[in-house]
C-alpha cells in the first residue's frame, strides 16, 4: 500500500466497515459455554457478550448455600464473557491482519492488533 491514493485508502476503511458490520451479525449468532464448581453452574453466552442461557445442577440447590451459588453463578458469567471477548477479538484480528495488514506504519487503528 505505499502508493496508495487517499481514495484507495478511503475506500478500504469502507470496506473494513462494512466486513466489521457483517462480523457483529455474525457474532451475535455464535456462542460460547463457560462452567463453575466442576459443571454445577453452565453459563451460555453469545459473540456480543449477551447471556444467553444459565443452567444450575439441582444438587447445588440441595446444599442450601446461597453465597456459594451466587459465587458459581458469577464465575461462570465472568468466564463466559471473557471467552465470548476473545472470539471478537479473534475475528477483529482477522479482518485487521486480512484487510488492514498493509496500512502505513504510523497508522494506527484503536482495537486491531496489527
Amino acid at each position: 500500500m505505499k502508493n496508495l491514493g487517499i481514495m484507495g485508502l478511503l475506500k478500504q476503511f469502507q470496506d473494513v466497515q462494512e466486513e466489521m458490520n457483517r462480523m457483529k451479525q455474525e457474532l451475535a449468532s455464535k456462542k460460547v459455554t463457560a462452567t463453575s464448581g466442576g459443571g454445577m453452574v453452565e453459563v451460555t453466552a453469545n459473540g456480543r457478550k449477551k447471556i444467553l442461557d444459565i443452567k444450575i445442577e439441582p444438587e447445588v440447590f440441595e446444599m442450601n448455600d446461597k453465597e456459594m451459588l451466587e459465587d458459581l453463578i458469577a464465575a461462570a458469567v465472568n468466564l463466559a464473557l471473557e471467552k465470548a471477548d476473545e472470539m471478537a477479538n479473534e475475528e477483529m484480528n482477522k479482518i485487521a491482519g486480512g484487510m488492514l495488514g498493509n496500512l502505513p506504519d504510523g497508522l494506527k487503528i484503536p482495537g486491531f492488533n496489527t
